[in-house]
């Protein structure tokens, strides 16, 4: 494994972290790509990597990610993400979660910590009896921001779909529209009954297809094999599974007009973007289209960090800014000839002090 500052998905992260812990058997990676705007603020990820660089490349990569996707949600957030490198059992353990928490407390404040794959809502209250510099914490009444982030970023991807529909198809309503939707857990569950009551069409596929069966029988909605859904003759391709999925291979499988989902880091390179946009296929970038989540935590710590409790309605007036900044991401495309991806890391950097 060569040095990660050497790694093409190293870009000037202003620290990489590394922990572990041999007392509980913890070992992590927290990377803090920009605090410009704030402290490094994104989930913790809990999953079992088949080599250590792997790891690696999905902190670097998620860190930077949510620099611009704090950015573009107007936060006063930096970007941050860590990953817990789980074994082959997804052993999880309160001393792990104890001491992952005593970890962050000893960066001071430079990164906030949340909820991502692999950690729940009650794993985030282990850590936070360790560390302050934690949100998704359970909501204590009602109308206030928190909690489970999957609902707000469901939310927010169904918005951005109805945006590029009206952008693309010219369509006020998501009435017949046809949507393939690739991944039906929290999030791509909560988006498939958002649209399903909107009135779309919508064709399910997860690697767990009980489970997609279950929801498309709940919804009336049909399914077909995962590894078909790409493939799948569409008015919307919404990808809400795992990211790097949008490759030469699969792109080329497309069959629709839109791609618009709340998977992290879909392109599995910058050039996937420009090879969407040739094929004149119109991509909403995932760290615009996927915020939600953040918009809530986010909303919930910064209340939280000033004094005050955060509203739901505080993170419902983000989420309503979701469809103009998707907007003027595509406007600006057509004006310049270049990809939305191209032209949304344009603009995150640009506030993150990058431009």
């Amino acid at each position: 494994m060569t040095a990660f500052w050497t790694e093409p998905d190293f870009d000037a992260h202003e620290m990489v972290h590394f922990v572990h812990d041999r007392e509980s058997g913890l070992t992590a990676i927290i990377a803090v790509h920009s605090s410009h705007l704030g402290p490094g603020a994104g989930g913790t990820r809990f999953w079992h990597y088949a080599a250590p660089e792997a790891a690696v490349r999905d902190a670097l990569r998620l860190s930077r990610g949510m620099s611009y996707k704090n950015a573009m949600a107007g936060l006063p957030l930096g970007g941050g993400k860590a990953v817990i490198l789980a074994d082959e059992n997804r052993t999880k353990t309160p001393e792990m979660l104890a001491a992952f928490g005593a970890a962050i407390e000893g960066l001071g404040g430079q990164y906030v910590t949340a909820e991502d794959v692999g950690i729940s809502e009650a794993d985030m209250v282990a850590v936070s009896a360790q560390t302050e510099h934690v949100t998704g914490l359970p909501v204590r009444g009602e109308g206030l921001a928190g909690g489970d982030p999957g609902p707000f970023t469901a939310i927010g991807i169904a918005k951005g779909i109805e945006a590029a529909v009206r952008y693309r198809l010219g369509k006020d309503s998501m009435e017949g529209v046809h949507v393939a939707l690739q991944g039906t857990g929290s999030v791509g569950g909560g988006v498939a009954r958002l649209l399903a009551k909107a009135g779309a069409r919508l064709t399910l596929a997860d690697i767990d297809a009980s489970g997609a069966k279950s929801l498309a029988d709940e919804l009336g909605a049909e399914t077909v094999a995962a590894e078909a859904i790409m493939a799948t003759p569409c008015d919307v391709f919404s990808p809400n599974a795992l990211g790097a999925i949008l490759d030469e291979k699969n792109i080329a499988k497309l069959d629709t007009q839109i791609v618009a989902g709340g998977a992290n880091n879909q392109l599995a390179r910058v050039g996937h973007g420009r090879t969407l946009f040739e094929r004149g296929i119109l991509y909403a970038p995932d760290y615009v289209i996927n915020a939600g989540g953040i918009m809530s935590v986010g909303t919930e710590y910064l209340a939280r960090r000033d004094g005050r409790v955060g509203k739901v309605e505080e993170v419902h007036a983000l989420l309503d800014q979701i469809p103009g900044r998707l907007e003027a991401i595509w406007t600006k495309s057509e004006e310049t000839g270049e990809s939305p991806d191209i032209v949304a890391d344009r603009m995150a950097q640009e506030l993150i002090g990058r431009g």
